[in-house]
């Protein structure tokens, strides 16, 4: 069998590279949580900021990666924590709101108490994550976050546990139709 080798001419080469795809985002979204992480036995104030990025893949399902930096503020019984969780969600959008859910990886470094002891714990854990954005007024809405990931794995603090952030606050929108 013979193959026949063609030359594309460099101008149809330049117009692939520097024309530029349209790709459109269906919404942003950016807010600021407040609630709680539980990793071991004592739960911890968690602050932070999270931001989203969604699109379409049929008429209302979404594909949505979302990010949540969560820090937890120093306190007697460790000092300051921070935690990350980035998701891939699939999920549900209405004119009003959205709901995913997804598998998710977080990097952490916190303090944390098992039954006996305290420390710090640090490294990657993986999870899953769920989100409800509602829509209130125009594209100022609430945010709800439920975050579960496996830390703690090779720990004498947290041998094996799982931490749980649940996070709530303002959202903010934008969509590009």
């Amino acid at each position: 069998m013979r193959t026949v080798a063609r030359r594309i001419p460099s101008a149809a080469l330049a117009a692939l590279v520097l024309v530029p795809t349209q790709i459109e985002a269906y919404e942003l979204s950016a807010g600021v949580g407040l609630g709680w992480l539980q990793a071991g036995t004592v739960p911890r104030l968690a602050v932070g900021p999270h931001a989203g990025i969604s699109w379409p893949v049929q008429r209302d399902i979404l594909f949505t990666v979302h990010d949540l930096c969560t820090i937890l503020p120093p306190t007697q019984e460790g000092g300051l924590g921070v935690y990350n969780q980035t998701s891939v969600d699939i999920g549900y959008a209405w004119e009003d709101g959205n709901v995913s859910a997804g598998p998710s990886v977080a990097l952490y470094v916190l303090p944390a108490c098992g039954i006996t002891l305290c420390g710090r714990v640090g490294g990657l854990a993986v999870g899953g994550h769920a989100q409800t954005n509602a829509y209130v007024a125009g594209p100022l809405g609430v945010s709800v976050s439920v975050n579960v990931d496996w830390v703690g794995r090779g720990s004498l603090v947290l041998p094996g546990y799982v931490s749980v952030v649940v996070v709530a606050g303002p959202v903010l929108r934008w969509s590009a139709k």
